[in-house]
């Protein structure tokens, strides 16, 4: 099984396979609009425009599900991601990333990797707090724990590796290009 067995929602409602992907290396991001993460945007649109013609793909994912910090609709959403960070890179619909509702895509994404910390810093220590509160056994699952988990998908549409929230974005970066 590969992320190529997978159908999602484009904005519009329509699907989407994602076999329609197969040959690019792709970055899949749950989002959220009002997060302290958002600003994360700029990097990745940096990202795609410095790797585009390489191959890379960025599949947004809004999600709503931490702290109900991507409210409005999908439309709402893209134009404020349009608007105030410029990203091009596709945008599909709101969804659920854990849980009993998560999408399949995110179901299959989690269950087949693991959590491997927050890292070093204050923002480590505040995600470890909310992580906690959220899952007391949160270290030892792979559920996503917050806004902007990012997973990178290699040309044949295996999982490379996953990114939490508070992975550098020059990490990210590295491993993206790496992969291309």
């Amino acid at each position: 099984m590969s992320v190529y067995d997978f159908k999602v929602k484009a904005q519009d409602g329509s699907e989407v396979a994602l076999s329609d992907y197969k040959g690019k290396v792709l970055l899949i991001v749950n989002t959220a609009t009002g997060c302290g993460f958002t600003p994360q945007y700029d990097e990745l649109q940096d990202l795609y425009d410095a790797h585009k013609k390489d191959g890379l793909e960025i599949l947004d994912f809004p999600c709503n599900q931490f702290n109900e910090q991507a409210p409005g609709s999908d439309e709402e959403i893209h134009s404020f991601c349009t608007g105030r960070y410029g990203i091009t890179f596709p945008q599909f619909s709101k969804i659920e990333v854990r849980g009993e509702n998560a999408d399949p895509l995110f179901k299959y994404l989690s269950e087949n990797t693991s959590f491997e910390g927050f890292g070093k810093g204050a923002m480590s220590l505040v995600m470890k707090g909310v992580a906690k509160k959220m899952d007391k056994d949160y270290k030892n699952n792979g559920s996503i724990k917050w806004n902007f988990t990012k997973f990178l998908i290699d040309r044949d549409g295996n999982i490379v590796t996953r990114f939490e929230p508070t992975e550098s974005m020059d990490s990210v970066k590295a491993k993206v290009e790496e992969a291309l």
